[in-house]
């Protein structure tokens, strides 16, 4: 338990704080309108679904206040210079803003549900107390005028049998009623094509839809206009409900039972959604103006295994370790953009991603440089960024274990080199004292750009005497019996077969345990910072041995996980 706390309890107790901020909102509003005097004819006419509709919809307020926060990449990026100065696991909260955008969206769509549910109820037993399907109090308050909108309880009013006001009709024509639908659809839209694997294989249906979001807000924000639940407003003389409901033949006629007066409440949702969406808009329009800056190519290479290397200038460009840029190609989509960590270390005068082929955006740019003249400048690209992650923290832990898996070898890359470039001052200031480096690849082919640094790093540390400082494993996961054959005819040479280097390359899938058990061996009292750039079920794996092989003794050695969220 103790182990499990390292890595998850700060994030544990946030979402148990959010959690019962949630179940406080539902059960207060719900007995707030389940016993509320003044809801008592609404009530009458709407039974136990008037509390469901409205405690869910105070859930949904605080969670459409949530839901735009963890993507304001730019505010994010702040909040984690200002953590600076905090333990590092208060930073490692912010790393986690793509899961809790997503659990704070299935809370939405769970309680727009319940929200649903409960108002379909409504229109239906507003529209029998209408018919006079109930008893004789319902008809009295389905019958009050309208006067200067103030008076009415029922909003499906109108009795003649030339014009009856069905519910149907009552949906699609009121604000409430045809706003709700509108947020309901767009949600429906966004959630759906939210799904992996319309993510993975149709990002641009993803992308696009995903935009809907702005017609769900600016809905949402007029839903409430419609005054549809109303409330018994103070009258003089007072209407008293409890003398008053059984004589509802008498309203008007007697003193102490006048006609009762209703309000609709004023609309609450954009009290807040207001603060973040002006924080959003800020967020966009810092975007584009990042986006009108202007940015150079030093370099393009096109790497084996359709691997894309941008080297890029832009004026008053500040990176560090680790860190990602999002990237537009006005040539192939004006509102796309796309998440890349960089690969340049913070020491060089430019900037570098490298992008495989993932989807049609990076098919279409690969193409693009494909086909330009040689020393030609690329098309116009929009940078935004640069923004952190949990790897600017590498530099923090005595000891750190990096693993990348394919193309997720980019943060690293950047950590690498940047050490690659502290060991060319004489004495560098480094707190870390010892790298663990792991890079899982199905293909050969994909070693082949990264191998001229590890070559480098090889040669440095070797002529500073430091070759334990550095200890990197390469991992072939997709391989054949005529390449083990050949790296089995060859094992007395000095360096690998496939990539060159003095470290072989071992076949097949890391044993987990041996490494963990390994690390821990060597560095007995140390804080180690796992970092991973790579798919969900290695993150699983990962995290399960951090904690399986963390001590809570601060004597031993203790594992902190961290993964890289796009």
């Amino acid at each position: 338990m103790g182990n499990w706390i390292i890595n998850n309890g700060l994030t544990s107790f946030i979402l148990v704080i959010w959690m019962g901020i949630n179940i406080f909102l539902f059960v207060w509003f719900y007995f707030f309108y389940d016993l509320g005097d003044e809801y008592f004819y609404t009530r009458h006419l709407l039974g136990s679904a008037l509390a469901w509709a409205r405690a869910p919809a105070a859930v949904l307020n605080f969670n459409c206040l949530l839901i735009l926060l963890p993507v304001c990449r730019n505010l994010l990026s702040l909040l984690r210079g200002s953590f600076m100065c905090c333990g590092r696991t208060m930073r490692k909260q912010l790393d986690k803003n793509l899961s809790f955008h997503k659990l704070v969206a299935y809370m939405i769509a769970l309680m727009t549900a319940v929200h649903l549910i409960a108002h379909l109820l409504n229109v239906e037993w507003y529209n029998n107390n209408r018919r006079g399907v109930y008893d004789k109090l319902s008809i009295a308050l389905s019958n009050l005028p309208d006067e200067e909108n103030t008076t009415y309880l029922n909003p499906i009013r109108r009795t003649d049998l030339a014009a009856q006001q069905t519910p149907t009709y009552f949906v699609f024509t009121t604000i409430a009623g045809l706003t709700g639908v509108i947020i309901t659809l767009a949600l429906i839209l966004i959630i759906t094509s939210s799904m992996e694997v319309i993510r993975r294989s149709y990002f641009e249906v993803f992308w696009y839809t995903h935009h809907l979001f702005v017609i769900f807000f600016i809905g949402l924000v007029f839903h409430g206009a419609g005054f549809i639940v109303r409330k018994q407003q103070t009258t003089d003389p007072p209407h008293n409900f409890t003398l008053c409901k059984d004589r509802s033949e008498d309203w008007g006629r007697i003193p102490e039972c006048p006609v009762p007066q209703f309000v609709g409440g004023p609309a609450q949702t954009w009290w807040w959604v207001i603060g973040p969406m002006i924080l959003y808009i800020c967020e966009r329009m810092l975007r584009f103006i990042r986006y009108m800056q202007r940015v150079s190519y030093r370099k393009i290479v096109m790497h084996p295994s359709k691997v894309l290397e941008l080297q890029l200038v832009k004026d008053g460009f500040h990176m560090e370790v680790g860190q990602y840029v999002f990237l537009n190609c006005p040539a192939i989509s004006q509102l796309e953009w796309h998440p890349f960590t960089m690969t340049s270390a913070p020491e060089e005068d430019f900037f570098s991603v490298h992008i495989r082929s993932a989807g049609d955006w990076t098919d279409k740019l690969i193409d693009i440089m494909q086909k330009l003249p040689e020393g030609e400048q690329g098309p116009k690209m929009g940078v935004d960024g640069p923004f952190g992650t949990a790897s600017e923290d590498v530099f923090d832990y005595e000891v750190s274990m990096l693993v990348g898996a394919g193309i997720g070898v980019t943060p690293f890359a950047s950590i690498l080199k940047s050490i690659w470039y502290k060991f060319k001052i004489s004495n560098p200031k480094l707190r870390t004292r010892k790298i663990y480096f792991y890079w899982l690849c199905r293909e050969t082919h994909a070693f082949e750009w990264f191998a001229d640094l590890l070559q480098g790093l090889e040669k440095e540390m070797e002529e500073r005497g430091m070759m334990d400082f550095l200890t990197y494993k390469l991992f072939l996961t997709g391989w054949d019996q005529d390449l083990r054959y050949t790296e089995g005819i060859n094992f007395d040479k000095d360096t690998d077969v496939v990539t060159g280097l003095k470290q072989k390359t071992n076949y097949g899938r890391p044993a987990w345990d041996k490494e963990f058990e390994q690390v821990r061996k060597e560095n007995p009292t140390s804080v180690v910072g796992t970092f991973l750039c790579g798919p969900a079920v290695l993150a699983t794996v990962l995290g399960k041995k951090c904690a399986k092989y963390s001590d809570v003794d601060p004597r031993k050695t203790k594992f902190y996980f961290n993964k890289e969220n796009f």
